[in-house]
């Protein structure tokens, strides 16, 4: 598992919204000069968080994004899953985007591919927004 720009992006803002979450909503703006994220690359980020209802938004004067569920709620798995398929080192031993590949001829390999994925996963599902903020 690698973090692309997306996702370690899509996790800062949420941490900055569950920060902000007394205030309201919080704009596009605020969130991209504070976190230092291209407003744009922003822009389309916290789109996929509003489709995948993590945020919500509202337009015009005084409005902005907030979070849609407590910061409690939200897991770091759930997270970079949205953004960047599986936990897993490798698709053949993912639970949820599994695909043959050519490492399953290995058994031995792939049970320490396993061991990496469980451990991996266990972490990042136990650890929320909240737990980072």
């Amino acid at each position: 598992m690698r973090l692309t720009a997306r996702s370690e992006y899509a996790i800062l803002a949420l941490v900055h919204l569950a920060r902000r979450e007394q205030q309201g909503y919080v704009t596009v703006r605020g969130i991209a000069e504070e976190q230092g994220i291209p407003e744009k690359f922003l822009e389309q980020i916290l789109l996929i968080l509003k489709r995948a209802h993590y945020v919500q938004s509202l337009k015009g004067q005084g409005g902005g994004y907030r979070l849609a569920k407590p910061a409690r709620r939200i897991s770091l798995a759930e997270v970079i899953r949205l953004f960047d398929g599986p936990l897993a080192p490798t698709e053949s031993v993912s639970r949820y985007f599994y695909e043959a590949t050519p490492i399953e001829r290995a058994p031995r390999v792939l049970k320490v591919l396993r061991q990496i994925r469980d451990h991996v996963s266990r972490v990042l599902e136990k650890t929320t927004i909240a737990d980072v903020m």
